[in-house]
């Protein structure tokens, strides 16, 4: 499961056998939210969150969403590189709030 981002003790990855739609998987402790990106013509225009276990707390939802609008074409590169090109991910951590 390569971690692609550490956001503010949130982790953002993919699993390695992943399929479409694009998405991704946010934890915060024992909270997983999957987060799925909707693209067209290497776009993302839309993106749909949905609880894949536990309670995140509010606060650290409101920052992924945040990072997610921020991020959220780095991500749909990040996917094309991992799934498309083989290509391995170094995570990136961000320590500090983005907005």
């Amino acid at each position: 499961m390569p971690v692609i981002y550490e956001y503010l003790g949130i982790v953002i990855s993919f699993w390695s056998k992943e399929h479409e739609p694009i998405h991704i998987h946010a934890r915060y402790n024992d909270a997983t939210v999957k987060v799925t990106l909707f693209v067209k013509e290497d776009k993302v225009y839309r993106v749909s969150y949905k609880s894949d276990g536990g309670k995140f707390p509010e606060a650290k939802m409101r920052q992924l969403k945040e990072f997610v609008s921020v991020y959220k074409q780095a991500l749909l590169y990040a996917w094309q590189q991992f799934f498309d090109n083989q290509v391995q991910i170094k995570t990136i951590k961000i320590t500090k709030k983005i907005r």
